[in-house]
């Protein structure tokens, strides 16, 4: 059974920092390409950040120069470091993993980030 279980949210003042980590099981890490999309209220999910197995890296335009995507493979985890936060950067951020493979597709549950003064 395939878990992802995401950490690291919470509230933050404007200019503030948080890393977000998703830790998987159940699946061979490895061969998926792993990603961090987030949905505001009122707002479709959008794709934040995503990584290959080869480490390839692909960012919105929103996101770029503050936010930073890592993996470590030995530990099945995958890393959201945010820097410079906005109020716009408010939303449940989910992880996902989209096989390499195949078609399998997985999703977490979600973990709220809210930026505030």
């Amino acid at each position: 059974q395939v878990q992802l279980v995401e950490s690291g949210g919470g509230l933050v003042q404007p200019g503030g920092s948080l890393r977000l980590s998703c830790a998987a099981s159940g699946m061979l890490f490895s061969l998926y390409t792993m990603g961090w999309y987030r949905q505001a209220p009122g707002k479709q999910r959008e794709l934040v950040a995503a990584i290959t197995s080869g480490t390839s890296t692909n960012y919105a335009d929103s996101v770029k120069g503050r936010f930073t995507i890592s993996r470590d493979n030995a530990k099945n985890t995958v890393y959201l470091q945010l820097n410079s936060l906005n109020p716009e950067d408010t939303a449940v951020y989910y992880c996902n993993a989209a096989s390499e493979i195949g078609a399998a597709n997985y999703w977490g549950q979600g973990t709220q980030v809210t930026v505030s003064s």
